[in-house]
């Protein structure tokens, strides 16, 4: 049986306020061709299927058309679960229509485990291979909120109800394990040993809900994983893996090679496993360093390999302030139509450096900012000496619980 992992497509994210909708439907156009080239028997996807609980009808009809056009191939399974950015009604709403074409959705955390373990099976009927669907936990999945307890007393919580979340299939799998029937399992989280990028938003606060590698059953045979937009192994496990998004979701990722993972299961067990790099449509590139040098970058960059205009990040580095600075930029991306450049980040002056340094170090595009980045830098700004892991833990617990509500 081939498997297909993917996760993190983030349909309808937007790049300072540009929308990525070609950059996806070259992605799904690869990955029918893909799918077909391969024979790949199950598509699973591991959560953030949408970049935000309210997607756009362009969103929507491209997620809807893609899953249309799998149906016509030689895929015989599709599995989706949620993420952290998706909405669970959202996803669901059209579970039992989705299930009447083998594509399980997965939107949710369930306190019964057999509602999130599927049987997949072959044309004949046989069975050949079990999937422990797993959304992402939310906070309400796996804990009761205790008033009063320390952050560390948290933490613990979480970390000890996600365990005890996958835990809970080991008895209704040994069965299968004995039929030598492989299991897979699916999660959206932050495993311990992980390497995040700018885009990734956060699931919990600092290292809350982080699990490491050896608390997944061994009796999983192989555990895809969705939310680190990097593709790259947890703990150096050969078989706990997370895929990565299939298109660079921020200019932290400029560098990253994208891929899906092709599993092929034999005898009950991981036979193979391979990652297939994704063309890449559109190039961001971040060009940096003091003016002369950007102005070669940019003069120098080719685009000739990438089916879309090229969108840059630019910041350069001064010795004094310079008043045409902008103006100089401009003429030189002029003669560059094939790159449009989406950021112009504040110079930095050499001589005030250590000044400015500390304020440009982490500075995000306000586009690119999340709720949690704000209150953060706000809590920063009020209270430069504090610890802020309580503000930002009970901050998380009241987006969390406006998010319930919008989903109830």
């Amino acid at each position: 049986m081939r498997i297909l992992h993917t996760s993190d497509w983030h349909l309808g994210q937007r790049l300072v306020n540009l929308e990525r909708t070609e950059e996806h439907q070259f992605f799904f156009d690869w990955l029918l061709q893909t799918i077909e080239q391969e024979q790949v028997d199950v598509l699973l996807m591991a959560g953030d299927v949408f970049d935000n609980g309210a997607p756009s009808n362009t969103a929507l009809k491209q997620y809807y058309n893609f899953l249309t056009k799998v149906c016509a191939t030689c895929c015989r399974h599709i599995i989706i679960t949620g993420g952290n950015h998706d909405s669970v009604s959202t996803l669901n709403a059209p579970k039992e229509l989705l299930d009447c074409f083998n594509i399980k959705v997965v939107g949710g955390a369930s306190t019964n485990p057999l509602d999130e373990l599927l049987e997949l099976r072959n044309k004949q009927g046989e069975l050949e291979m079990i999937v422990c669907a797993v959304p992402f936990l939310r906070d309400r999945d796996v804990r009761l909120s205790v008033a009063g307890e320390t952050s560390e007393a948290r933490e613990a919580r979480i970390k000890e109800g996600i365990a005890a979340h996958y835990e809970a299939f080991v008895p209704h799998v040994q069965p299968y394990k004995e039929q030598n029937i492989p299991v897979v399992a699916t999660g959206h989280l932050f495993a311990a040993g992980g390497s995040a990028s700018e885009s990734e938003k956060e699931i919990h606060v600092g290292n809350l809900g982080q699990i490491g590698a050896d608390q997944f059953p061994k009796e999983f045979d192989y555990v895809a994983l969705g939310h680190l937009h990097r593709p790259q192994k947890v703990n150096n496990c050969h078989h706990i893996r997370y895929s990565g998004s299939p298109i660079p979701l921020s200019f932290s990722e400029v560098t990253d090679k994208k891929v899906v993972f092709k599993l092929d299961f034999e005898n009950g067990k991981l036979a193979n496993l391979q990652e297939l790099e994704i063309p890449c449509s559109r190039k961001l590139v971040r060009f940096k360093g003091t003016l002369e040098k950007v102005k070669q970058q940019i003069a120098a960059f080719d685009n000739s390999s990438y089916k879309l205009t090229a969108w840059a990040e630019v910041q350069v580095e001064l010795e004094a302030p310079l008043p045409d600075l902008n103006q100089q930029l401009e003429e030189v991306e002029a003669l560059k139509p094939e790159i449009q450049v989406l950021i112009h980040r504040p110079p930095i002056v050499k001589t005030a450096r250590q000044t400015l340094e500390q304020q440009v170090q982490e500075e995000v595009d306000l586009h690119a900012l999340r709720e949690k980045d704000v209150f953060l830098k706000r809590c920063e700004s009020a209270f430069p000496e504090s610890d802020h892991l309580e503000l930002l833990a009970t901050f998380s617990e009241l987006l969390e619980l406006m998010e319930q509500g919008e989903e109830s």
